[in-house]
């Protein structure tokens, strides 16, 4: 038993593992969801809202009967509105009008002032939530702004406080982390934390099409952003509460999998969490068939589905915005892509036959592409080269890859067709996604095979 607090923000943090047992298979690796909807705000944001909140008091910043002005989504609000009401402050928010209705009268409940801004414009534009968020706070004279998309306090709150508590709840038995990128703050310390403990374990941020961050951390540039109706993950700017050392893969996800996933774990498991949520679980379940049974994937859900009971829970709302209908596009490598884990292990020519066996050997993997110091791709070394080689004793482990180093082929662009990926699979053993210059990952006939049986 927890005990009695002194207040509610006592409560925060010391959330509970559940394991998934419906929506993965019983062959697959083991899925634990961390409730974050069980802090008293009902969202993960109390962590991070409550330690920037103490940090500017401590420093001097934040004074008795101050304001405080930020721009969110709508958890953070209800967490630093919470935080207000117990320490005396006013608050006022700027929102995009994406955001369900429930979430602007729950911060009105709290005695929130809420400024509505537009979605559907870029972030430095005078009238979206971040620039308004900033003219409220120059024109407030003594108020405080947390700027959670910046702050560096963001990613150190999880790093004092999820990321522990995940090591401890598992005893560090656990090779897979998941969790959604919006900010970047929960992932970054989370996984900094995690990552400080044991390397081994894998980290993977999820997040929406539409969002920057997928072509951000896989090709270093990025197209125009676009709408998208999943809330409280992606973003259309680079944020410094995102630090993608800390990540080893970033996947995709539709609006349509965010949904669906949600309403099924509410149906199907008892666990009423947001579109975030579904979207981390949907990709935790991909990955779970992946890897088999000898992994557990943790999964981190930012929050409740009560306040999109307007939205995705609601048929009439999934059915207007044509998510019960099939898509009707063709399929392309990206869609295979969203649903695969590619974290990538590559090679240089001037590495040893030693360290190449040794990296396939740890990482299970039978090839790796061959890149240059600007990470292109060069070539490829194959797993029965490196075996003949050694085998027939003309060469030593200590001698150096490049003349094992084989042909670039079956290079494909992440935007083809999957019938012009079936058709290269048809040929090679392999197919090399390549984009920008840089290889970013590579398909298998095993993973053409479990996209098809999945659509």
């Amino acid at each position: 038993m927890r005990g009695i607090f002194n207040n509610i923000l006592h409560a925060i943090g010391d959330t509970p593992l559940v394991q998934l047992n419906k929506v993965v298979g019983r062959h697959d690796a083991r899925v634990l969801v961390k409730l974050e909807y069980m802090n008293p705000g009902a969202s993960i944001k109390d962590r991070m809202a409550l330690h920037i909140i103490e940090d500017a008091e401590r420093n001097g910043l934040l004074k008795p009967g101050g304001t405080i002005v930020e721009n969110t989504s709508g958890n953070t609000g209800v967490g630093v509105a919470m935080a207000a009401a117990v320490k005396g402050y006013r608050c006022i928010f700027t929102m995009p009008d994406k955001m369900s209705q429930e979430k602007v009268n729950r911060l009105k409940a709290f005695g929130a002032e809420v400024v509505v801004t537009p979605t559907a414009v870029p972030a430095d534009d005078p009238t979206s939530y971040y620039e308004t968020a900033k003219r409220i706070h120059r024109e407030t004279p003594g108020s405080f702004m947390l700027n959670q998309y910046h702050n560096k306090l963001n990613i150190d709150a999880h790093y004092r406080s999820t990321g522990p508590e995940i090591w401890e709840q598992t005893g560090g038995n656990f090779t897979y982390l998941i969790g959604g990128l919006g900010t970047g703050g929960t992932m970054s310390g989370t996984a900094k934390y995690i990552k400080e403990q044991s390397n081994r374990v894998r980290t993977v941020g999820v997040d929406p099409e539409g969002s920057i961050y997928y072509d951000m951390f896989h090709t270093k540039t990025h197209g125009e952003p676009h709408t998208y109706k999943v809330e409280g993950i992606g973003e259309d700017m680079v944020c410094g509460a995102l630090e993608f050392q800390w990540i080893d893969d970033v996947m995709q996800v539709s609006d349509r999998e965010c949904f669906q996933m949600a309403r099924r774990l509410t149906r199907e498991e008892g666990i009423f969490a947001g579109g975030s949520s579904g979207g981390a679980v949907h990709v935790a379940a991909t990955l779970a068939r992946e890897l088999g049974r000898n992994h557990t994937i943790v999964v981190i859900l930012p929050d409740s589905g009560a306040i999109y009971l307007s939205k995705f829970f609601n048929d009439s709302w999934m059915r207007d915005n044509g998510f019960f209908e099939p898509e009707a596009r063709e399929a392309s490598v990206r869609d295979l892509l969203r649903g695969k884990s590619h974290i990538l292990h590559t090679c240089t020519a001037d590495e040893s036959v030693g360290e190449a066996i040794m990296r396939m050997k740890r990482e299970g993997i039978s090839q790796m592409p061959v890149v240059a110091t600007s990470g292109e791709p060069i070539g490829m070394v194959h797993e029965i080269d490196l075996l003949t080689a050694v085998v027939d004793g003309h060469t030593a482990r200590d001698e150096k890859l490049e003349h094992l180093v084989k042909p670039l082929q079956g290079i494909i662009d992440p935007e083809a067709s999957i019938e012009q990926l079936r058709a290269i699979l048809s040929a090679d053993n392999v197919a090399v996604v390549v984009t920008g210059g840089r290889c970013v990952a590579i398909i298998t006939k095993i993973d053409l095979i479990d996209y098809l049986s999945r659509r």
